[in-house]
């Protein structure tokens, strides 16, 4: 029912274009350290322990084929939890409200959904032992290779959103701006006097630090002559391919917050998701310009994964060592935790989410591409509320999940 979008290759749809749901407060997470500080990072969770879903026919609408869970006893009183990457915050709160609207005795309170950087969220679970129902990255290749086998043996990959450049239209040193110039022109823009810095995010904690450092450089691989450093060099100081250390014409921020910071002037633009974008235009001054498909990290052909394997960056890792990071494209997955307070009220949300009431969410305005079937990296694991709604994940996918 889906045609082939055009910065992917058929293995990905292309969404129905509709109006962008509003975006709904997350919680929120402490400050970070900046680039180059303590990797040490803290994380608001709720936890909540609650008996097993199970009896429950219908879920939102969508049929509920079965609790993963052992017992068949009715839901009661029990608590979604979620962590999500920021993005998320626009679309997982409308989804978690319809679950629990329409299933008796479950709730979904903002108090436990969080929305962060990716890489917090798997410190969370693994080194501060959070617990949470659903946790969803905006890097597929994270849960294998940082959750795996302790804390998540499979993972459902839903949706995919590329990179583009948000920015305030009301700044006339970026009248003109398009996908073949805007890596000159936002340089040139944020080096004016009076104009703010560009917003950049932690590459440490959160996946779009890093494929906003993998934007510039593939734009200077394509527009400049194959010179990844034309764009990525007047930004950061280090090397391509080394630590990436943001400079004075960038402001090391939250991606959370960026809309915000767009919006009071604190920075004049920001490289983000579309589906970050699309969730925040609306009634602004914000505008965006999309990347060219290999720029934006959408395209999977064979010509965009030779580009994406000539460049990395480096980033601090758990460990406190430095870590290295490669571009791929942005695939967003979803986990129920194998320790998980409600696993099975987990694996409901997963199934909303990849429903087609889930994919209208996801879709609305062009902000995320949803992946129906949703693609696993281990069917056999997979619960069988999920089992109709997914298949094996593509060989160039599954390729791209080692470190």
């Amino acid at each position: 029912m889906w045609e082939s979008a055009t910065s992917m290759t058929s293995d990905v749809p292309t969404p129905a274009a509709s109006s962008p749901p509003s975006p709904s407060t997350p919680a929120t997470l402490p400050p970070k350290p900046a680039a180059g500080t303590s990797t040490a990072v803290w994380i608001v969770i709720v936890i909540v322990v609650a008996a097993a879903v199970g009896g429950v026919g219908f879920y939102a609408g969508y049929e509920y084929r079965g609790s993963p869970a052992s017992s068949t006893s009715q839901s009661q009183n029990e608590t979604l939890s979620i962590l999500g990457a920021g993005t998320l915050g626009a679309f997982f709160p409308p989804l978690a409200s319809d679950l629990a609207n329409e299933t008796p005795g479950v709730s979904a309170p903002a108090a436990t959904q969080t929305y962060e950087g990716s890489l917090d969220i798997t410190t969370a679970i693994t080194t501060l032992d959070a617990k949470t129902d659903v946790a969803a990255l905006a890097d597929y290749r994270l849960a294998p290779q940082l959750l795996y086998p302790t804390y998540a043996n499979y993972e459902v990959v839903f949706g995919a959103t590329p990179e583009v450049l948000l920015y305030n239209s009301s700044i006339s040193a970026y009248s003109g701006i398009n996908t073949q110039n805007w890596g000159s022109q936002l340089a040139t823009a944020v080096s004016t006097p009076g104009v703010a810095p560009l917003g950049v995010w932690n590459a440490s904690t959160d996946p779009n630090g890093y494929n906003e450092i993998f934007s510039m450089m593939l734009q200077g691989m394509l527009y400049d002559n194959g010179n990844v450093s034309a764009v990525y060099g007047h930004f950061y100081n280090g090397a391509a391919g080394g630590y990436a250390i943001p400079n004075t014409l960038c402001r090391l921020e939250h991606e959370s917050q960026a809309a915000l910071l767009l919006k009071t002037g604190v920075v004049s633009a920001v490289i983000t998701y579309r589906s970050y974008a699309v969730a925040n235009m609306p009634g602004t001054t914000l505008k965006m310009v999309p990347f060219n498909p290999i720029v934006g990290l959408s395209a999977n052909n064979t010509t965009a994964l030779s580009d994406y394997g000539m460049i990395s960056t480096k980033v601090i890792g758990s460990s406190g060592s430095l870590v290295t990071k490669t571009p791929a494209p942005i695939l967003f997955a979803v986990v129920v935790p194998l320790n998980a307070p409600n696993a099975a009220l987990g694996a409901a949300f997963v199934a909303l989410l990849i429903s087609p009431q889930g994919q209208a969410v996801l879709s609305a305005g062009g902000a995320f591409t949803p992946i129906y079937p949703a693609w696993t990296d281990n069917p056999k694991a997979v619960p069988s509320v999920l089992a109709p709604d997914v298949v094996p994940m593509p060989a160039w996918a599954s390729n791209l999940l080692s470190p």
